[in-house]
């Protein structure tokens, strides 16, 4: 066993010729890159790499990992603050290799492979004035954004990105290759929509697109000291919002590289120029903002916007869950916390949640949260290590002061990796229970459990 990962070098050879793509073990070129994710408090070592090309690339490092009883973990776009797209000592199956984008302008449909990130789908969809509801960080994979749920810009107009998909094609724990669609194994399609990472390996997804060209957004930045007001208007603001226009609200640091506390609201309107114009008329408007920059923008441009703030291998702790509504206590309890962040890379921020996303029923697909509000998002950054403990100290006292005005729900995308503690229910609501009887036909071995876990169980 040389190299010694535990893995014997004959079984990994053997792999490796029976793949298109390439395996790389530790020592091997392109091994560190392949390893490291968004993330970079992750640092785990792989026994095997797996890149794979094909569908059967990844049906057999599926094979190959269970049938050596190893643990296997899946990479699409590698953006997850948790790293579970990595493990120690075992199989990684990466499916970067598979990035091609496929339209059909006329049925306003892409296909896309299993690695493909939403910069290199909205290009692609882009060039024919065509979009889907997608991340709000452009080097997201779709694959995991999507069988989260996927929030992004677009929901209140069209849904989640998981309503919009139209089929997948997924490696099971068995190594079978399947489409599946609302005709073909609905049950499974349904799971895979919101509860995906523990159903299987999505090495292609098909979407519907809808006529977006061009979007009108931005930022509003408002003083610190003008926090309270504006945080309490854009609630109200929110209330009013037609389904065109995302928000979220919160507090950031200045952009301009000072670390200055500041308040702040994105804005990102999907409807026509005029339309835009007149429902953004209030907030920009309102008080004496630092900062306006809103205005027309390609689609693809918007959902980069945000791309500088979240830079690839910058150390990261997440917490976040749905408000049970937003009180003028929550709202306090942020500002009285956010001038002792230790990051200028840092934010509390409120993202909205309404229109087409809410009316979808809770029981249509696995994703449960279809309540109109606010989703609070911590989204805790840093560059030098040497601050970690702090960092994550500051992350969990502000969680710890919002718990009184948090709800019961949790998005498994923004899910950290010490949050075992988040029950399956409160991810999954009333869908948990037939998600638990299907990953017992599906995968009753639990190989897929490196995600927040369902375990398999009889209905």
């Amino acid at each position: 066993m040389e190299r010694g990962e535990g893995v014997p070098e004959a079984k990994v050879s053997a792999l490796a010729r029976s793949l298109t793509g390439e395996v790389l073990r530790p020592g091997d070129d392109g091994y560190e890159e392949a390893r490291h994710v968004y993330n970079g408090l992750i640092d785990r070592r792989p026994a095997a790499i797996a890149r794979c090309r094909t569908p059967s690339d990844v049906a057999a490092a599926v094979t190959f990992a269970r049938d050596e009883g190893l643990e296997l973990s899946i990479r699409g776009g590698g953006h997850s603050v948790a790293g579970r797209a990595v493990v120690d000592g075992g199989v990684m199956i990466d499916l970067s290799p598979m990035d091609t984008v496929e339209v059909d302008p006329d049925a306003r449909t892409a296909r896309a492979g299993g690695g493909t990130t939403w910069g290199a789908f909205d290009a692609a969809t882009g060039a024919h004035g065509l979009a889907t509801t997608g991340g709000v960080v452009s080097t997201t994979g779709i694959a995991g954004l999507t069988l989260g749920g996927g929030f992004g810009y677009l929901m209140g107009r069209f849904g989640m990105a998981a309503d919009n998909l139209l089929s997948l094609e997924v490696v099971t724990a068995a190594g079978d290759v399947l489409r599946v669609d609302a005709e073909t194994e609905p049950d499974l399609f349904w799971a895979m929509r919101g509860a995906g990472a523990n159903f299987g390996v999505a090495t292609a997804l098909e979407y519907r697109l809808h006529p977006v060209d061009r979007i009108v957004g931005g930022l509003v930045v408002h003083p610190f000291g003008a926090a309270r007001d504006l945080l309490r208007f854009f609630r109200d603001f929110a209330a009013q919002a037609p389904d065109a226009l995302y928000l979220f609200g919160g507090l950031l640091h200045a952009p301009d590289g000072s670390g200055t506390p500041v308040a702040a609201v994105v804005v990102g309107h999907s409807g026509d120029e005029a339309s835009a114009e007149a429902d953004l008329e209030p907030l920009l408007g309102f008080g004496d903002p630092l900062l306006v920059q809103v205005g027309p923008m390609p689609y693809p441009r918007i959902n980069a916007m945000l791309d500088e703030g979240f830079p690839t291998g910058s150390l990261n702790h997440w917490k976040s869950s749905f408000l049970r509504r937003l009180e003028d206590a929550a709202i306090d309890t942020m500002i009285e916390a956010f001038p002792a962040c230790p990051s200028p890379m840092s934010g509390l921020v409120m993202e909205h949640f309404h229109g087409e996303a809410t009316r979808v029923p809770v029981e249509a697909t696995a994703v449960p949260h279809r309540e109109e509000g606010f989703n609070f998002l911590l989204t805790s950054l840093w560059s030098d290590p040497s601050t970690t403990d702090a960092n994550v100290a500051w992350t969990k006292d502000v969680y710890a002061a919002m718990r009184p005005y948090l709800a019961e729900r949790r998005y498994v995308n923004y899910l950290d990796r010490d949050d075992a503690e988040a029950s399956v229910t409160a991810v999954y609501g009333p869908n948990a229970s037939r998600l638990a009887a299907l990953k017992q036909r599906w995968d009753p071995d639990n190989v897929f459990h490196l995600n927040h876990n369902i375990p398999p169980r009889s209905s």
